[in-house]
């Protein structure tokens, strides 16, 4: 297959119809699986930045355990039997001395960039499963993510930048400090023009690292909208969602019918148990019943707006249920509560005074 050959199309169908935000619920899944909106330009600037710190603050440490190693191999390398086992102890124990404050330092700042990025920490095997798809990748979803992309123009960007902006530091650096290095090692000893070589080194280090930090923080929130971007959601995947979370709307709303029905078919039987009805008195109608059975406290029996309401009213006349007209009442009962529910706490006072109005008396 050549070049002219693939259909560019190949790379937007796949995308296609993702014009929805992503919700909350697929954002956690994604991050209960590792998946968050991180840069690695991030972790590598932030290891790469401690490291010159901390090495800039033991070179002194090192320079002098880097002349004792050369003393000593340049004075007693002929009484020296490097096969002896107490050699090689010796010299993995000064290694580990030196590598080790650099290794530590790296591997908190990477591990600190990682929480940073992730807003805390995650822990997730999902990353490291092995997929065939990683292994033998699509031929179109490689090309459009490395070539056909805005993430891989910027790549290539941000690559180019790098490389410029450290060729460009490293000569400034060396171009200044390279006549007095020249100096020093016609003139003065070999440990001075070493340490200005490592002066001239650390320079270059602290500037390359602030340079890659300063990469890092747009690359950042590229990242982050690539990131977006693939979490989006068609508009079916919205509605397939919330079926899934609130019940398919149709069959809610049936169900609603259902109910709705059924509670018309039991309203007379539950205003007549009903020890007293709270009315507006033309627009809600509240019936409750007080169970010490069931509650401590009244329940609501049946309500109703408008029609239903002169329906409950008519009902409790009938079966000679109290009905007492409390506006404030009645509206708060109808709006806060459902059938079955208990009153809220707030209104127990002046249900109270209700109840003693009406004469009722608790049966024990």
């Amino acid at each position: 297959m050549s070049f002219e050959e693939i259909d560019l199309q190949w790379f937007a169908a796949e995308d296609e119809g993702r014009t929805e935000e992503p919700s909350e619920l697929k954002l956690h899944k994604a991050r209960e699986e590792g998946r968050v909106p991180k840069s690695q330009e991030v972790n590598g600037a932030l290891v790469l930045f401690v490291c010159v710190v901390v090495l800039i603050i033991v070179a002194p440490y090192y320079l002098n355990w880097c002349q004792e190693v050369l003393l000593y191999f340049f004075t007693r390398c002929t009484e020296q039997d490097f096969l002896q086992r107490q050699f090689f102890v010796n010299f993995l124990l000064n290694f580990a001395r030196m590598v080790l404050p650099l290794a530590v330092a790296g591997s908190v700042a990477g591990i600190a960039a990682n929480i940073v990025q992730n807003r805390g920490f995650i822990f997730s095997t999902k990353p490291i499963e092995p997929k065939f798809s990683n292994i033998v990748p699509k031929l179109g979803q490689y090309l459009k993510k490395t070539v056909f992309s805005f993430e891989g123009g910027f790549n290539v960007v941000k690559s180019l930048v790098k490389v410029f902006a450290v060729t460009l530091t490293a000569y400034i650096i060396i171009r200044s400090n390279l006549p007095s290095i020249l100096e020093l090692l016609q003139t003065s000893s070999i440990k001075m023009a070493a340490g200005r070589i490592s002066n001239c080194a650390a320079q270059i280090l602290a500037f390359c690292a602030v340079i890659f930090l300063a990469i890092s923080i747009p690359d950042y929130f590229v990242q982050r909208h690539q990131f977006m971007e693939s979490m989006k959601m068609t508009k079916q995947e919205v509605k397939q969602e919330f079926k899934e979370q609130e019940g398919d709307p149709e069959v809610k709303s049936k169900l609603e019918s259902a109910q709705r029905e059924l509670l018309q078919r039991n309203l007379p039987q539950a205003v007549a148990e009903s020890d007293v009805v709270i009315t507006n008195p033309t627009h809600f109608a509240v019936a409750l019943k007080y169970d010490t059975q069931k509650a401590d406290s009244p329940m609501i029996n049946a309500k109703g707006q408008d029609l239903m309401a002169q329906r409950i009213k008519q009902i409790a006349k009938e079966n000679d249920v109290p009905i007492v007209e409390n506006m404030a009442l009645a509206r708060g009962l109808y709006s806060q509560t459902e059938v079955g529910d208990i009153i809220p706490v707030e209104y127990y006072k002046v249900i109270a005074t209700v109840y003693s109005k009406i004469g009722y008396r608790i049966k024990k």
